[in-house]
Protein backbone atom coordinates (compact mmCIF):
# COMPACT_ATOMS: atom_id res chain seq x y z
CA UNK A 1 0.00 0.00 0.00
CA UNK A 2 1.36 3.39 -0.97
CA UNK A 3 1.89 6.11 1.67
CA UNK A 4 -0.90 8.19 0.16
CA UNK A 5 -3.34 5.23 0.34
CA UNK A 6 -2.32 4.61 3.97
CA UNK A 7 -2.98 8.25 4.86
CA UNK A 8 -6.38 8.11 3.13
CA UNK A 9 -7.23 4.91 4.99
CA UNK A 10 -6.25 6.43 8.34
CA UNK A 11 -8.30 9.55 7.64
CA UNK A 12 -11.30 7.36 6.75
CA UNK A 13 -10.91 5.35 9.97
CA UNK A 14 -10.61 8.53 12.04
CA UNK A 15 -13.71 9.97 10.40
CA UNK A 16 -15.64 6.76 11.06
CA UNK A 17 -14.46 6.85 14.66
CA UNK A 18 -15.67 10.44 14.99
CA UNK A 19 -19.02 9.47 13.47
CA UNK A 20 -19.39 6.53 15.87
CA UNK A 21 -18.50 8.72 18.84
CA UNK A 22 -21.01 11.31 17.69
CA UNK A 23 -23.74 8.67 17.35
CA UNK A 24 -22.91 7.22 20.79
CA UNK A 25 -23.05 10.68 22.35
CA UNK A 26 -26.47 11.35 20.79
CA UNK A 27 -27.76 8.01 22.09
CA UNK A 28 -26.43 8.77 25.57
CA UNK A 29 -28.10 12.18 25.47
CA UNK A 30 -31.39 10.48 24.60
CA UNK A 31 -31.08 8.19 27.62
CA UNK A 32 -30.30 11.08 29.98
CA UNK A 33 -33.32 12.34 31.90
CA UNK A 34 -32.94 16.10 32.54
CA UNK A 35 -35.74 15.99 35.12
CA UNK A 36 -33.73 13.77 37.48
CA UNK A 37 -32.53 15.53 40.63
CA UNK A 38 -28.89 16.56 40.02
CA UNK A 39 -26.20 14.76 42.05
CA UNK A 40 -24.53 18.07 42.96
CA UNK A 41 -25.52 21.12 44.99
CA UNK A 42 -25.55 24.74 43.96
CA UNK A 43 -22.66 25.37 46.36
CA UNK A 44 -20.58 22.88 44.35
CA UNK A 45 -21.07 25.04 41.26
CA UNK A 46 -20.37 28.20 43.23
CA UNK A 47 -17.09 26.75 44.54
CA UNK A 48 -15.91 25.93 41.00
CA UNK A 49 -16.23 29.53 39.79
CA UNK A 50 -13.04 31.62 40.24
CA UNK A 51 -13.30 34.27 42.94
CA UNK A 52 -12.50 37.14 40.59
CA UNK A 53 -15.60 36.32 38.53
CA UNK A 54 -17.71 37.67 41.38
CA UNK A 55 -15.95 41.04 41.43
CA UNK A 56 -17.96 43.97 40.02
CA UNK A 57 -15.97 46.78 38.47
CA UNK A 58 -18.13 49.91 38.06
CA UNK A 59 -15.55 51.53 35.78
CA UNK A 60 -15.62 48.55 33.46
CA UNK A 61 -19.42 48.53 33.53
CA UNK A 62 -19.52 52.24 32.69
CA UNK A 63 -17.09 51.67 29.83
CA UNK A 64 -19.69 49.45 28.17
CA UNK A 65 -22.30 52.17 28.64
CA UNK A 66 -20.01 54.72 26.97
CA UNK A 67 -19.18 52.28 24.17
CA UNK A 68 -22.84 51.64 23.40
CA UNK A 69 -23.72 55.34 23.67
CA UNK A 70 -20.99 56.22 21.16
CA UNK A 71 -22.20 53.59 18.70
CA UNK A 72 -25.83 54.73 19.06
CA UNK A 73 -24.82 58.36 18.54
CA UNK A 74 -22.73 57.49 15.49
CA UNK A 75 -25.60 55.54 13.94
CA UNK A 76 -27.98 58.41 14.63
CA UNK A 77 -25.59 60.92 13.05
CA UNK A 78 -25.14 58.69 10.00
CA UNK A 79 -28.90 58.32 9.56
CA UNK A 80 -29.40 62.08 9.72
CA UNK A 81 -26.56 62.60 7.27
CA UNK A 82 -27.61 60.05 4.62
CA UNK A 83 -31.41 60.18 5.01
CA UNK A 84 -31.62 57.62 2.24
CA UNK A 85 -33.61 54.43 1.84
CA UNK A 86 -30.45 52.50 1.08
CA UNK A 87 -29.21 53.30 4.60
CA UNK A 88 -32.44 53.04 6.62
CA UNK A 89 -32.67 49.21 6.75
CA UNK A 90 -29.10 48.95 8.02
CA UNK A 91 -29.75 51.71 10.54
CA UNK A 92 -32.93 50.10 11.87
CA UNK A 93 -31.35 46.71 12.46
CA UNK A 94 -28.12 48.13 13.89
CA UNK A 95 -29.79 50.71 16.12
CA UNK A 96 -32.43 48.25 17.31
CA UNK A 97 -29.65 45.84 18.24
CA UNK A 98 -27.91 48.62 20.17
CA UNK A 99 -31.14 49.43 22.01
CA UNK A 100 -31.17 45.77 23.02
CA UNK A 101 -27.56 46.11 24.22
CA UNK A 102 -28.65 49.06 26.39
CA UNK A 103 -31.39 46.90 27.86
CA UNK A 104 -28.84 44.23 28.83
CA UNK A 105 -26.70 46.80 30.67
CA UNK A 106 -29.80 48.06 32.50
CA UNK A 107 -30.57 44.42 33.22
CA UNK A 108 -27.19 44.18 34.98
CA UNK A 109 -28.15 47.24 37.03
CA UNK A 110 -31.36 45.51 38.08
CA UNK A 111 -29.45 42.46 39.27
CA UNK A 112 -26.86 44.53 41.12
CA UNK A 113 -24.11 43.08 38.93
CA UNK A 114 -23.33 46.49 37.40
CA UNK A 115 -21.65 47.62 40.63
CA UNK A 116 -21.81 47.24 44.41
CA UNK A 117 -23.34 50.71 44.70
CA UNK A 118 -27.19 50.54 44.72
CA UNK A 119 -27.49 54.26 43.93
CA UNK A 120 -25.29 53.95 40.83
CA UNK A 121 -27.19 50.83 39.77
CA UNK A 122 -30.58 52.52 40.07
CA UNK A 123 -29.53 55.79 38.42
CA UNK A 124 -27.93 54.03 35.47
CA UNK A 125 -30.79 51.52 35.30
CA UNK A 126 -33.31 54.34 34.98
CA UNK A 127 -31.26 56.15 32.33
CA UNK A 128 -30.68 53.02 30.26
CA UNK A 129 -34.17 51.56 30.50
CA UNK A 130 -36.21 54.75 30.33
CA UNK A 131 -34.40 55.61 27.10
CA UNK A 132 -35.90 52.47 25.51
CA UNK A 133 -39.32 52.79 27.20
CA UNK A 134 -38.85 50.16 29.90
CA UNK A 135 -40.08 51.03 33.43
CA UNK A 136 -36.91 50.14 35.31
CA UNK A 137 -38.15 49.27 38.80
CA UNK A 138 -41.33 47.65 37.51
CA UNK A 139 -39.27 45.42 35.25
CA UNK A 140 -36.58 44.86 37.91
CA UNK A 141 -39.04 43.57 40.49
CA UNK A 142 -40.94 41.25 38.14
CA UNK A 143 -37.64 40.02 36.70
CA UNK A 144 -36.47 39.25 40.23
CA UNK A 145 -39.61 37.12 40.61
CA UNK A 146 -38.67 35.32 37.38
CA UNK A 147 -35.19 34.48 38.66
CA UNK A 148 -36.38 33.41 42.10
CA UNK A 149 -38.93 31.02 40.55
CA UNK A 150 -37.34 30.00 37.25
CA UNK A 151 -38.73 26.73 35.94
CA UNK A 152 -41.75 26.85 38.27
CA UNK A 153 -45.04 26.51 36.35
CA UNK A 154 -47.05 28.23 39.06
CA UNK A 155 -44.72 31.06 40.09
CA UNK A 156 -42.41 31.92 37.19
CA UNK A 157 -42.97 35.25 35.47
CA UNK A 158 -41.37 35.23 32.01
CA UNK A 159 -42.77 33.08 29.16
CA UNK A 160 -44.18 30.69 31.78
CA UNK A 161 -46.13 27.69 30.42
CA UNK A 162 -49.91 27.73 30.60
CA UNK A 163 -51.83 24.87 32.17
CA UNK A 164 -54.09 22.93 29.82
CA UNK A 165 -57.21 24.45 31.39
CA UNK A 166 -55.90 27.99 31.04
CA UNK A 167 -54.83 27.32 27.46
CA UNK A 168 -58.26 25.94 26.57
CA UNK A 169 -59.94 28.99 28.09
CA UNK A 170 -58.16 31.35 25.69
CA UNK A 171 -59.85 32.62 22.58
CA UNK A 172 -58.61 31.47 19.18
CA UNK A 173 -57.42 35.01 18.55
CA UNK A 174 -55.29 35.07 21.71
CA UNK A 175 -53.74 31.69 20.88
CA UNK A 176 -53.01 32.83 17.34
CA UNK A 177 -51.29 36.02 18.50
CA UNK A 178 -49.27 34.17 21.15
CA UNK A 179 -47.95 31.37 18.94
CA UNK A 180 -48.05 32.56 15.34
CA UNK A 181 -44.81 34.23 14.28
CA UNK A 182 -44.20 37.20 13.97
CA UNK A 183 -46.80 38.31 16.56
CA UNK A 184 -45.04 36.84 19.65
CA UNK A 185 -41.92 38.78 18.72
CA UNK A 186 -43.67 42.03 19.65
CA UNK A 187 -45.36 40.87 22.85
CA UNK A 188 -43.14 42.71 25.33
CA UNK A 189 -44.95 46.10 25.47
CA UNK A 190 -48.25 44.25 25.99
CA UNK A 191 -46.65 42.19 28.75
CA UNK A 192 -45.49 45.36 30.52
CA UNK A 193 -49.06 46.66 30.59
CA UNK A 194 -51.04 43.44 31.12
CA UNK A 195 -48.57 40.62 31.97
CA UNK A 196 -49.16 37.12 30.58
CA UNK A 197 -52.40 35.13 30.16
CA UNK A 198 -53.70 34.06 33.55
CA UNK A 199 -51.86 36.84 35.39
CA UNK A 200 -53.05 40.32 36.31
CA UNK A 201 -51.32 43.60 37.05
CA UNK A 202 -49.21 46.20 35.28
CA UNK A 203 -45.55 47.16 35.52
CA UNK A 204 -46.62 50.81 35.58
CA UNK A 205 -49.18 50.63 38.41
CA UNK A 206 -47.70 50.99 41.90
CA UNK A 207 -50.76 49.20 43.34
CA UNK A 208 -50.36 46.18 41.05
CA UNK A 209 -50.17 42.80 42.77
CA UNK A 210 -46.69 42.50 41.28
CA UNK A 211 -45.36 44.80 43.96
CA UNK A 212 -45.22 44.98 47.74
CA UNK A 213 -46.52 48.17 49.44
CA UNK A 214 -42.98 49.33 50.26
CA UNK A 215 -42.07 49.13 46.56
CA UNK A 216 -44.79 51.53 45.37
CA UNK A 217 -42.58 54.63 45.51
CA UNK A 218 -40.05 52.88 43.27
CA UNK A 219 -42.75 52.12 40.71
CA UNK A 220 -43.93 55.73 40.76
CA UNK A 221 -40.37 56.89 40.06
CA UNK A 222 -39.92 54.51 37.13
CA UNK A 223 -43.34 55.27 35.65
CA UNK A 224 -42.57 58.99 35.87
CA UNK A 225 -39.29 58.47 34.01
CA UNK A 226 -41.13 56.42 31.37
CA UNK A 227 -43.72 59.19 30.92
CA UNK A 228 -40.92 61.76 30.60
CA UNK A 229 -39.42 59.75 27.75
CA UNK A 230 -42.81 59.51 26.02
CA UNK A 231 -43.27 63.28 26.37
CA UNK A 232 -39.81 63.82 24.86
CA UNK A 233 -40.68 61.62 21.88
CA UNK A 234 -43.95 63.49 21.34
CA UNK A 235 -42.05 66.78 21.48
CA UNK A 236 -39.47 65.40 19.05
CA UNK A 237 -42.21 64.42 16.61
CA UNK A 238 -43.37 68.06 16.56
CA UNK A 239 -39.82 69.28 15.93
CA UNK A 240 -38.69 66.84 13.21
CA UNK A 241 -42.02 65.30 12.25
CA UNK A 242 -43.69 62.02 13.25
CA UNK A 243 -42.35 60.21 10.17
CA UNK A 244 -38.72 61.03 10.97
CA UNK A 245 -39.24 60.23 14.65
CA UNK A 246 -40.64 56.84 13.67
CA UNK A 247 -37.67 56.18 11.39
CA UNK A 248 -35.07 57.28 13.94
CA UNK A 249 -36.65 55.78 17.07
CA UNK A 250 -39.86 53.83 16.36
CA UNK A 251 -38.49 51.19 14.02
CA UNK A 252 -35.32 50.55 16.10
CA UNK A 253 -37.59 50.23 19.14
CA UNK A 254 -39.56 47.49 17.39
CA UNK A 255 -36.32 45.71 16.46
CA UNK A 256 -35.23 45.93 20.09
CA UNK A 257 -38.54 44.43 21.24
CA UNK A 258 -38.10 41.56 18.78
CA UNK A 259 -34.58 40.92 20.09
CA UNK A 260 -35.85 40.92 23.67
CA UNK A 261 -38.72 38.53 22.98
CA UNK A 262 -36.67 36.11 20.88
CA UNK A 263 -33.72 35.95 23.27
CA UNK A 264 -35.76 35.62 26.45
CA UNK A 265 -37.98 32.98 24.84
CA UNK A 266 -35.08 30.89 23.58
CA UNK A 267 -33.41 30.96 26.98
CA UNK A 268 -36.24 28.78 28.25
CA UNK A 269 -37.69 27.09 25.15
CA UNK A 270 -36.78 25.45 21.89
CA UNK A 271 -34.11 22.95 22.93
CA UNK A 272 -33.95 19.81 20.80
CA UNK A 273 -34.94 17.65 23.79
CA UNK A 274 -38.03 18.44 25.84
CA UNK A 275 -37.02 20.06 29.12
CA UNK A 276 -38.95 19.81 32.39
CA UNK A 277 -40.98 22.38 34.26
CA UNK A 278 -41.77 21.88 37.93
CA UNK A 279 -44.44 22.31 40.59
CA UNK A 280 -44.59 21.77 44.32
CA UNK A 281 -41.90 19.80 46.10
CA UNK A 282 -40.12 18.76 42.91
CA UNK A 283 -39.11 22.35 42.20
CA UNK A 284 -35.92 23.79 43.62
CA UNK A 285 -33.91 26.86 42.72
CA UNK A 286 -31.14 24.64 41.32
CA UNK A 287 -33.39 22.35 39.27
CA UNK A 288 -35.30 25.30 37.85
CA UNK A 289 -32.12 27.12 36.91
CA UNK A 290 -30.73 24.06 35.14
CA UNK A 291 -33.64 24.11 32.68
CA UNK A 292 -32.35 27.35 31.16
CA UNK A 293 -30.43 27.19 27.88
CA UNK A 294 -27.24 28.85 26.65
CA UNK A 295 -27.31 30.17 23.07
CA UNK A 296 -24.62 31.24 20.64
CA UNK A 297 -25.51 34.45 18.77
CA UNK A 298 -22.41 34.67 16.58
CA UNK A 299 -21.15 38.21 16.09
CA UNK A 300 -23.85 39.51 18.43
CA UNK A 301 -22.46 37.77 21.54
CA UNK A 302 -20.16 40.63 22.38
CA UNK A 303 -22.53 43.32 21.12
CA UNK A 304 -25.29 42.29 23.51
CA UNK A 305 -22.92 41.60 26.38
CA UNK A 306 -22.94 37.77 26.40
CA UNK A 307 -26.59 37.55 27.44
CA UNK A 308 -26.72 34.20 25.62
CA UNK A 309 -24.50 32.73 28.35
CA UNK A 310 -27.55 32.23 30.46
CA UNK A 311 -27.40 29.17 32.71
CA UNK A 312 -24.79 30.56 35.09
CA UNK A 313 -26.46 33.97 34.92
CA UNK A 314 -29.74 32.43 36.09
CA UNK A 315 -28.11 30.58 38.96
CA UNK A 316 -25.86 33.47 39.99
CA UNK A 317 -27.30 36.74 38.61
CA UNK A 318 -24.87 38.79 40.68
CA UNK A 319 -21.97 37.77 38.37
CA UNK A 320 -21.16 40.64 35.93
CA UNK A 321 -21.81 39.88 32.27
CA UNK A 322 -18.12 40.18 31.39
CA UNK A 323 -17.28 37.20 33.63
CA UNK A 324 -20.09 34.87 32.52
CA UNK A 325 -18.15 33.03 29.81
CA UNK A 326 -15.24 32.26 32.15
CA UNK A 327 -17.59 31.30 34.98
CA UNK A 328 -19.51 28.96 32.69
CA UNK A 329 -16.33 27.26 31.51
CA UNK A 330 -15.30 26.67 35.12
CA UNK A 331 -18.73 25.36 36.13
CA UNK A 332 -19.33 22.94 33.25
CA UNK A 333 -17.34 20.02 34.75
CA UNK A 334 -19.59 20.18 37.82
CA UNK A 335 -22.86 20.56 35.95
CA UNK A 336 -22.04 17.79 33.47
CA UNK A 337 -24.96 16.63 31.30
CA UNK A 338 -27.28 19.13 32.93
CA UNK A 339 -25.45 21.76 30.91
CA UNK A 340 -26.54 21.80 27.26
CA UNK A 341 -23.72 22.96 25.01
CA UNK A 342 -25.07 25.62 22.63
CA UNK A 343 -24.95 24.87 18.93
CA UNK A 344 -22.10 26.80 17.36
CA UNK A 345 -23.35 29.74 15.34
CA UNK A 346 -22.07 31.28 12.18
CA UNK A 347 -21.63 35.07 12.08
CA UNK A 348 -25.44 35.46 11.99
CA UNK A 349 -27.43 33.03 14.23
CA UNK A 350 -29.79 31.80 11.50
CA UNK A 351 -29.83 28.34 13.12
CA UNK A 352 -31.96 29.72 15.97
CA UNK A 353 -34.84 30.46 13.60
CA UNK A 354 -35.54 26.71 13.40
CA UNK A 355 -35.53 26.43 17.21
CA UNK A 356 -37.93 29.34 17.54
CA UNK A 357 -40.36 28.20 14.85
CA UNK A 358 -40.33 24.58 16.02
CA UNK A 359 -41.00 25.56 19.63
CA UNK A 360 -43.87 27.87 18.72
CA UNK A 361 -45.46 24.98 16.81
CA UNK A 362 -45.00 22.44 19.61
CA UNK A 363 -44.76 24.08 23.06
CA UNK A 364 -48.31 25.18 23.86
CA UNK A 365 -49.32 24.04 27.36
CA UNK A 366 -48.51 21.67 30.20
CA UNK A 367 -50.66 19.24 32.15
CA UNK A 368 -52.97 20.61 34.86
CA UNK A 369 -51.44 18.22 37.39
CA UNK A 370 -48.09 16.66 38.15
CA UNK A 371 -44.99 18.08 39.77
CA UNK A 372 -42.73 17.36 36.77
CA UNK A 373 -44.34 18.35 33.48
CA UNK A 374 -43.32 18.85 29.87
CA UNK A 375 -44.79 20.96 27.12
CA UNK A 376 -47.58 19.41 25.07
CA UNK A 377 -48.82 20.29 21.59
CA UNK A 378 -52.23 21.38 20.40
CA UNK A 379 -52.39 19.71 16.96
CA UNK A 380 -55.39 21.82 15.96
CA UNK A 381 -53.95 25.23 16.85
CA UNK A 382 -53.32 26.38 13.32
CA UNK A 383 -55.80 24.09 11.57
CA UNK A 384 -58.51 25.84 9.54
CA UNK A 385 -61.97 25.67 11.13
CA UNK A 386 -64.09 22.74 9.96
CA UNK A 387 -67.09 23.63 7.86
CA UNK A 388 -70.50 22.61 9.18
Amino acid sequence: MSPSMKETSLETMEKKGEDVNGIMKKEQDKLFDPSEAPPFRINDIRAAIPKHCWVKNPWRSMSYVFRDAIVISALLAAALYFRSWFFWPFYWVAQGTMFWALFVLGHDCGHGSFSDNPILNNVMGHILHSTILVPYHGWRISHRTHHQNHGNVEKDESWVPMSEDLYNSLSSRTKFLRFKIPFPLFAYPIYLWHRSPGKTGSHFNPYSNLFAPQERKHIMTSTTCWIAMVVFLVYLSFVIGPSMTFKLYGVPYLIFVAWLDVVTYLHHHGYEQKLPWYRGKEWSYLRGGLTTIDRDYGIFNGIHHDIGTHVIHHLFPQIPHYHLVEATKAAKPVIGKYYREPKKSGPIPFHLIENLVSSMKQDHYVSNSGEIVFYQTDPNLFSPPKSA
